[in-house]
């Protein structure tokens, strides 16, 4: 048996203990990404593939070179504050916000602090009071404009077109979705107006109050149904087409999603290419760009799906010109 000194045990035993201080000196600190999401976890998966395939295009990869915190927010607003604090804490290097409500919370919430964010909103991010200009933003935030609420006089349009006996069109929006909510009102009855239509208003912010909206849609009659844009209705597009076919009520959303799953028509921009610009932007502040120099990306595609296996269902006829102009007719 070898036998060493107490003061060569003592050098070997210091050695050995500074391993894992070393080791954990020797590992990098990623860069960590705030991503606050409004939909629940099992909703947002696809969006969420997207945005790091996005990110990835500009060099990043999740886990690898850089961290990505998810925060869900499910839909209910009141967490919105407590989550942003949370980011904040951690001092991430860049903040996604993944809607209009969370953009504004993000805005507030950053105003004097110098973490930059990068949004998604459905209307004017100046409106809104995100950015100074859309060319360069100014402040601490760029992001994606995706026109929703500014497509709402036409998505109204293509309603009527495809139901032109229409008088009498039930409009469903989310009180909890404030801003999205004030807005789609603001623009869908002048527009409603302009066509000699008439706006009954239903709100729903559950599961629960979506089947009691369309049990008094069921009294009320409604010739047609307007389903307001957000993430919210987008979650729950199974439960919202479902309805609207038992109660045979022709009705238009927002997102391509709602036709795939048997909604009547839809009109809005490619819901996924948000995303993965997203990661392409926030790719390219981690480079070292500010987000006041990125100008905001405008949605210029707009996508009309029609549904012809619903219309046929609901004693539909389209128009050939509607035909003619869809992007995607489901058979």
């Amino acid at each position: 048996m070898t036998l060493i000194s107490r003061r060569q045990f003592s050098i070997a035993l210091g050695t050995t203990a500074a391993w894992p201080i070393m080791a954990r000196a020797q590992q990098r600190v990623l860069p960590v990404i705030g991503y606050l999401d409004p939909q629940p976890l099992d909703v947002s998966e696809e969006a969420r593939r997207v945005f790091r395939q996005g990110l990835k295009d500009k060099g990043f990869v999740d886990g690898e070179n850089v961290a990505i915190e998810t925060q869900f927010a499910g839909h209910q607003m009141e967490r919105l504050q407590g989550l942003l604090a949370e980011l904040i804490r951690r001092r991430v290097a860049v903040i996604v916000a993944a809607s209009g409500p969370i953009s504004v919370a993000a805005s507030k919430a950053t105003a004097t602090i110098p973490t930059p964010v990068v949004f998604m909103v459905p209307e004017d991010p100046i409106r809104l009071g995100l950015v100074d200009n859309l060319a360069r933003p100014g402040r601490n935030m760029t992001g994606i404009n995706f026109f929703n609420n500014e497509l709402v006089a036409k998505r109204l349009g293509l309603l009527h077109e495809l139901v032109p006996t229409a008088q009498r069109v039930a409009v469903l929006v989310n009180p909890a979705e404030a801003i999205i909510a004030e807005t789609l009102l603001r623009e869908v009855e002048p527009a409603a107006r302009a066509m000699g239509l008439q706006i009954q208003l239903y709100e729903a912010s559950s599961g629960t109050e979506i089947n009691a909206a369309f049990a008094a849609m069921a009294r009320a009659r409604p010739d047609a149904l307007f389903v307001s844009q957000g993430p919210f209705f987008a979650a729950r597009r199974v439960q919202l087409v479902n309805l609207a076919s038992r109660h045979a009520i022709p009705a238009v959303y927002s997102n391509r999603a709602s036709a795939q799953v048997g909604g009547l028509l839809s009109y809005g921009t490619d819901r996924l290419n948000w995303y993965w610009q997203a990661g392409i932007y926030v790719g390219r502040i981690l480079k070292g760009e500010k987000a006041s120099d990125l100008p905001v990306v405008q949605s210029t595609k707009f996508e009309l799906v029609i549904n012809a296996e619903t219309a046929r269902m609901l004693g539909i006829s389209v128009p050939p010109g509607l035909l003619a102009i869809a992007d995607d007719v489901i058979e």
